[in-house]
């Protein structure tokens, strides 16, 4: 509802606009009852671009802002609509407008007319009437006028050559050009008596003269003054043009949307009326217009004709006092079905069904053209009579009659199917003698894997029963049997020998460029699967390979067998062949003790920082420190760190590593513009390998056990309310003693390395940092011999809410020490440099509840009189 409103609304506003130019050009009188909507204007619902745009266009055509409100007040817009749209114009930026020019027409030969279509250009959006019973859209020449988008206006071609057989009338303006040995440019207007004053020359009666005739007139009254005029070999001319084209009031009455009458141009045409009118209405006819001049009809216009053929009789102008008369509709009868316009038509006597057919589009290419079905009204009831195709050019169409055109059957009157394992299936024409055989043959024969020994013919009889036929076919192909005559309708099934067998395929996994599953072949090997995954990866196992079959004949507890096998490294045929059957799963395992270089890394105070590969398995810190050239002589050694990967770092697999270095390689190659025959080969099949995403595929995979233990943790910190959320991390430090690990090499406190191991060892520190709850955090200096109680003053003591005996030490290894008491007196953490004091707070103060405090002190009570008894006794 709320959009209709708007809709509704919008359309007020384009009426307004269209008749507010003419007002402001003409300023003729209009009739009031075709705009009574006006009265209903809403400003408040039009945007500030609808409102901008309008007033920049109709600026352009030379109408100032001013003359936009005094048209819409003399055309009965309520002020206070008026005094809201003067209001908007005002706030919007029009400043850049152009304004009407005043004065005399500079240009000659230019008519003061505005193209309406370009002011309201991208504003028009006519109301579509609502789809009723009083309203039918359905009706064929009811879009013209009832489209939504309002595209074909009709407008008057103002820029067109004054027609020769134009009739002059008051409100004409005339140019008249004298050229030659004497020049000069007059203007006349035609005033209400039809007379036009020639300056200098006197009125000159003009009105109900043509152009041509006019000219003649003015040209014999100045040849009276320009005696160049005259005579065979003049030396002067004159041109007479139209100018301003006047207005004339044409009455619109009948059958129509909005009767009334309209101010038009004298250009106007019967088109611009009806377009101006709304057109017919629902009972309004099409096809018997007529155009009635000085009570005498002087032409009938038929809309079909331009709808059908084009011919719109554009000629016939109106003039002044003109009469449209829209009948109502003599007969209308409907056309349904497969035609390209199924509507509602008006027809005329006599017309025949082939003339209805014209004004449909003619059929569909699905319409079934033999016969017609038409029901007709004959007295009290109706009838249905069938038209068939010869029929067409002689069946003269009556009011009321709706004719249905159906589609043709969907079904085929001599169609047999071939489906299945043949080169070329689908529909065949059965033609005489057709048999299974010869179909076949017409279908390129049967494909290799066709099952030969049962086929199927599925046979439709008369009564839509279906019957199954099975046949040997391989019989009948040989001749061994006779062939089958096939019928209408016959669908013949040939299957595969794959459609009835489960899909054969092996699996490899395991140790293989690329694992997976493959299509089964006869004879198929261990080493043929191999070379179809890509080969071997470097730490395949050539003498621990395993092949798992499906067990034929189950028994109770056993899945499969395991069938253990030994190749040769170069994948070369051996003694013992290993045939694989369908569905076997080759099992590539790892070789024992095989995995890539690790890699550790030490930094800061040594002599070669740097990367360094892990020797063997019983590497350990001092070892490395020992290659890199030993420690500088800024050295800190308690402040050497050991930074790990825990167990969930996002580690590296053995093949995402491998194809990282491929992918370097790869690019490397690629760069080189001097590439050998043989790096351009391992260039190809780097691509060739690196391709299908394969590096995304390795980096899928990922440890379960990991996951799991993740999943684990997670929960028991979300079942423990106070437990906090537990932050997972991928490294962590671990604390060391470089000092005792240097001097006492391969001991206890010589940690292992493992891979992606850190070894960070900074220079000499001198300060400590102080952290928590002290009166100022800060850093400072350094001192030996000086407890935790000298810092803790430096940073100008305990805060009031500190916890002192809970206060600990991070030293620059990562060590942590607290503070610990024994018989009351706190023992604090000794210190070294680089190392950093926490001093945590006590925690908020909760106040006790007004009941807490009468318990506690009723507890007291009692327990006092309980020590004064015991006392007394």
């Amino acid at each position: 509802m709320h959009f209709h409103f708007k809709a509704t609304l919008r359309s007020i506003l384009l009426v307004f606009m269209i008749q507010m130019v003419y007002f402001s050009l003409e300023n003729p009188v209009a009739n009031a009852q075709s705009f009574q909507e006006l009265a209903n204007l809403n400003v408040d619902e039009l945007s500030d671009d609808q409102i901008k745009t309008l007033v920049e266009r109709a600026a352009e055509s030379g109408l100032s802002e001013s003359e936009l409100i005094q048209a819409a007040r003399l055309r009965g817009v309520p002020a206070s609509e008026l005094e809201k749209l003067k209001d908007r114009i005002d706030a919007l930026d029009l400043t850049s407008s152009p304004s009407r020019p005043t004065g005399q027409v500079g240009k000659r030969n230019q008519r003061n007319q505005v193209d309406l279509s370009e002011i309201t250009r991208g504003l028009k959006r006519a109301q579509q009437p609502q789809a009723s019973e009083n309203n039918p859209t359905s009706i064929f020449g009811a879009d013209l006028f009832y489209n939504n988008q309002r595209t074909l206006t009709f407008e008057p071609n103002i820029n067109a050559p004054t027609p020769k057989n134009y009739i002059l009338g008051p409100g004409d303006m005339l140019y008249v050009d004298i050229y030659g040995q004497s020049e000069r440019y007059l203007e006349m207007s035609i005033n209400a008596d039809g007379a036009a004053i020639l300056e200098n020359v006197g009125p000159v009666s003009l009105s109900g003269k043509s152009i041509e005739e006019a000219t003649a007139i003015i040209k014999n009254r100045l040849s009276a003054f320009y005696g160049g005029m005259n005579g065979s070999n003049p030396s002067t001319f004159v041109q007479v043009t139209l100018g301003n084209v006047k207005s004339i009031k044409v009455h619109l009455v009948g059958e129509l949307r909005l009767p009334g009458t309209f101010t038009l141009s004298a250009f106007s045409t019967v088109f611009n009326a009806l377009y101006a009118a709304g057109g017919p209405n629902e009972n309004g006819t099409y096809r018997n217009i007529k155009l009635v001049r000085k009570n005498k009809t002087v032409a009938t216009i038929d809309i079909y004709e331009f709808l059908i053929h084009g011919t719109a009789n554009l000629n016939q102008q109106l003039e002044d006092q003109d009469v449209i008369l829209v009948e109502p509709f003599e007969s209308r009868v409907t056309l349904e079905g497969e035609v390209k316009r199924p509507k509602i038509f008006e027809v005329k006597s006599e017309e025949t069904f082939a003339q209805l057919l014209k004004f449909a589009g003619g059929f569909t290419d699905e319409a079934f053209k033999d016969r017609i079905s038409v029901s007709r009204i004959s007295g009290k009831e109706r009838s249905v009579s069938d038209i068939f195709k010869n029929q067409f050019d002689i069946f003269t169409v009556k009011g009321g009659d709706k004719y249905q055109i159906n589609k043709v059957l969907n079904r085929y009157s001599n169609r047999v199917q071939i489906k299945g394992a043949v080169f070329r299936s689908g529909d065949y024409a059965l033609t005489d003698g057709l048999t299974l055989k010869k179909l076949i043959e017409n279908a390129d024969g049967v494909r290799g894997e066709a099952y030969l020994d049962r086929a199927s013919i599925l046979r439709t009889h008369d009564d839509l029963s279906t019957e199954v036929i099975s046949i040997n076919l391989r019989e009948i192909l040989n001749g061994s049997a006779s062939d089958i005559p096939l019928q209408r309708e016959d669908v013949i099934r040939i299957s595969s020998i794959y459609d009835l067998q489960e899909e054969f395929y092996v699996q490899i996994t395991g140790e293989v460029k690329k694992p997976g599953t493959y299509p089964f072949s006869k004879n198929m090997t261990v080493e043929d699967l191999i070379i179809l995954a890509g080969g071997l990866r470097e730490s395949a196992s050539t003498q621990d390979i395993e092949i798992s079959r499906r067990v034929g004949d189950p028994q109770e507890g056993m899945f499969s067998t395991l069938i253990p096998v030994q190749i040769n490294q170069n994948l070369l045929p051996s003694e013992s062949v290993h045939t694989l059957e369908a569905f076997d799963n080759v099992i590539i395992r790892r070789r024992p003790n095989f995995t890539l270089e690790k890699m550790v890394y030490i930094e800061g105070q040594v002599n070669s920082p740097g990367a360094f590969a892990v020797q063997s398995a019983q590497e350990r810190i001092s070892d490395v420190v020992r290659r890199a050239g030993g420690l500088t002589n800024f050295a800190y050694p308690k402040g050497a760190t050991l930074i790990r990967r825990t167990e969930y770092y996002n580690t590296e697999s053995e093949q995402i590593r491998r194809q990282m270095r491929l992918l370097d390689l790869q690019e490397k190659l690629s760069l080189d513009p001097n590439n050998t025959e043989a790096q351009e080969l391992l260039l190809e099949r780097l691509f060739k390998d690196l391709g299908n995403n394969s590096l995304e595929k390795s980096a899928a995979e990922s440890s379960a056990v990991f996951d799991v233990k993740k999943e684990t943790i997670a929960g028991i910190a979300e079942s423990k309310g106070d437990f906090g959320q537990v932050k997972i991390r991928e490294t962590e430090a671990v604390a060391i003693d470089l000092q005792k690990i240097l001097q006492q090499p391969g001991s206890q406190f010589d940690l292992i390395l493992e891979e992606g191991d850190i070894i960070s060892i900074p220079r000499q520190l001198q300060t400590v940092r102080l952290r928590g709850n002290v009166v100022y955090p800060t850093t400072v200096r350094y001192e030996q011999m000086r407890g935790l109680k000298h810092y803790i003053d430096k940073a100008g003591g305990f805060d009031n809410r500190s916890n002192r005996k809970r206060t600990y030490v991070v030293y620059a290894n990562g060590d942590v020490a607290r503070t610990k008491s024994f018989l009351g007196i706190r023992v604090y953490p000794q210190m070294d440099a680089g190392a950093e004091i926490f001093v945590p707070s006590k925690g908020p103060r909760i106040p006790l509840k007004p009941g807490e405090l009468v318990g506690l002190t009723t507890g007291l009570a009692t327990l006092v009189l309980i020590v004064t008894q015991i006392r007394q006794n």
